[in-house]
């Protein structure tokens, strides 16, 4: 399994509407995907509850890890504010009220 880690540089981090996207696109991956804070526990990154649980604030360091890099690099993508990278549209990820 291919590991990153990746600073968290997204205006609310991974959470709400963030979080989902998120999720979303780690479902893409046939295989496990997992995320970590460093030195913490993994997390199933395709369970909305496992990584809203996470709490991953901006400016926070994670580790993601994927057998699928273009998963990977998709993920990394959307944690550090490449959404072209990423592939989703920007109104997906934003928070509308």
């Amino acid at each position: 399994m291919a590991e990153r880690r990746v600073k968290v540089t997204t205006e609310v981090g991974i959470q709400a509407r963030p979080a989902t996207v998120f999720v979303e696109t780690a479902a893409k991956s046939r295989g496990e995907v997992t995320i970590a804070k460093p030195g913490g526990n993994t997390h199933d990154a395709k369970s909305i509850l496992q990584v809203l649980t996470l709490d991953v604030r901006p400016g926070e360091e994670i580790i993601l890890g994927c057998d699928d890099e273009d998963v990977l690099d998709r993920l990394v993508a959307l944690v550090s504010e490449d959404v072209d990278a990423a592939g989703v549209d920007i109104g997906d990820i934003l928070d509308v009220d």
